[in-house]
């Protein structure tokens, strides 16, 4: 395999310096520079020789290495053009990984399971940019791609985020999105000497296991969620208030009052106390109103 893993500072610092490479900002490019991390994330994700990978945002291959020696293949997608000739330099010794020049955002991935994995569910590990993070995580759950499990490096308290549970500060309409689909664990905490250039804050790595079925009975899908964002947009109102200014259901205040007493919550509740099985019963009660109101 490849002499020089990329886990080591020194030898990082070689390839970047041999291709003249220069950070873009816009990528939010930090670079691992710690083996322990690295395989840190590789134990947490769980890869074995079985598994298909999808990585986002391979850099310059540090993480890749990694998950070549472990996985069956690795489909790495890079959005900077000027990182593939660094990646088909250090991959050159796996003929286990594809190397894609494209913005996850824009690829059709379940076209690419099908193409790459027969259409069988794949594990998706990433090192992302902070200000992709939500998009592409909700993106994969919600475009139902064919995934066992999403482990990522995410900024830390992102990850508190998505793993916090009602009355928390850290509580929101990612806790209860991520929590529908996946079961949320952290695997570790990253500091920032880890990587290249340091970032200023801290970072985690957290696997998102993804529910074959998800844990809560819901009428509609695209009514709990907007419930739910509602209940966050103003996150001190009660959540009578926010759902009604938010007006995104046809129903008026007295209405939505009814069905959220119908949790046996009053009227003074806010939505960061409820938990994700009382949405789910608050949605289903609304969408019965609506459909009455409608006969």
């Amino acid at each position: 395999m490849n002499k020089k893993p990329l886990g080591n500072p020194q030898n990082t610092i070689e390839v970047l310096q041999k291709y003249d490479f220069v950070f873009q900002k816009k990528f939010g490019q930090n670079f691992l520079i710690d083996t322990h991390v690295l395989d840190k994330i590789v134990d947490g994700a769980e890869i074995t020789e079985e598994d298909v990978v999808l990585e986002i945002g391979p850099g310059i291959g540090t993480l890749t290495q990694h998950l070549a020696e472990r996985a069956k293949k690795v489909i790495a997608v890079e959005i900077d053009k000027k990182l593939i000739p660094i990646l088909e330099d250090t991959l050159n010794d796996y003929n286990n990984v594809t190397i894609l020049n494209d913005d996850i955002l824009k690829v059709d991935i379940n076209k690419l399971v099908e193409e790459e994995n027969a259409g069988q569910p794949i594990k998706v590990v990433a090192n992302l940019p902070y200000y992709i993070t939500t998009p592409i995580i909700m993106g994969l759950f919600e475009d139902k791609i064919p995934i066992k499990s999403i482990t990522v490096m995410v900024q830390k308290e992102v990850a508190e985020r998505m793993k916090s549970g009602p009355g928390s500060k850290d509580y929101g309409a990612l806790s209860l999105a991520v929590q529908y689909y996946a079961t949320p664990y952290i695997v570790a905490n990253v500091p920032p000497n880890c990587f290249m250039p340091r970032p200023k804050i801290g970072s985690s790595v957290i696997r998102l296991t993804k529910y074959q079925n998800p844990p809560i009975y819901v009428v509609n899908e695209k009514l709990l969620f907007a419930i739910i964002r509602a209940s966050f947009n103003q996150r001190r109102k009660t959540l009578i208030n926010g759902l009604n200014n938010a007006a995104v259901v046809p129903l008026s205040k007295e209405e939505l009052l009814l069905s959220i007493k119908s949790l046996g919550r009053g009227e003074s509740i806010r939505g960061e106390a409820l938990t994700l099985e009382e949405f789910a019963s608050l949605s289903n009660d609304i969408d019965e109103r609506i459909k009455t109101k409608g006969r």
